[in-house]
């Protein structure tokens, strides 16, 4: 049976879903893989018991969005305790410079690992002083090199996944 990985998202504006959209090509290159790409509406409980978990969430007042916060707060019987090992991993956008998008993702890492799941962020820069080390950012909408930088977290959550659960 082949590892899954489940990116659910959130996006009111269509910039954290075209966020998830390029995380979504950067796990499809690595291969031999299960990608779902869901809105947070489409998922359930299930998705969370994939081996790869990537979140994205518009930034709102500095936190993850309500609908995520719901999603996580409804299906805590369903995953809880049973993810251990389990990698994850988040993105974020925000309406300006300093709205908070840092911020919006320690929530969602800090739920991630309550629920027993291995966090990463990415050392990698996709472009000069454009990195994602808590997981990737973007500002309005995304541009080029903030797309790179989704499509690295893909990457990277793909080749984790496969290196722990293949």
């Amino acid at each position: 049976m082949m590892a899954k990985i489940t990116i659910i998202y959130d996006s009111i504006t269509g910039n954290t879903k075209r966020m998830a959209e390029e995380v979504y090509k950067g796990a499809n290159h690595v291969g031999e893989l299960d990608i779902v790409l869901k809105h947070v509406d489409e998922a359930s409980g299930l998705d969370l018991l994939s081996e790869g978990l990537i979140i994205g969430s518009p930034t709102h007042c500095g936190v993850i969005s309500w609908k995520l916060k719901k999603f996580f707060d409804e299906n805590t019987r369903v995953a809880w305790g049973k993810v251990g090992g389990y990698i994850a991993t988040a993105f974020s956008s925000s309406g300006g410079l300093g709205g908070g998008n840092e911020v919006t993702l320690l929530s969602i890492l800090s739920i991630l690992m309550n629920y027993g799941y291995l966090v990463f962020g990415l050392p990698d820069y996709a472009a000069p002083g454009v990195t994602g080390h808590y997981g990737a950012v973007s500002v309005r909408n995304p541009d080029e090199k903030e797309l790179k930088q989704c499509y690295l977290l893909g990457v990277r959550i793909a080749e984790y996944v496969k290196r722990f659960h293949s």
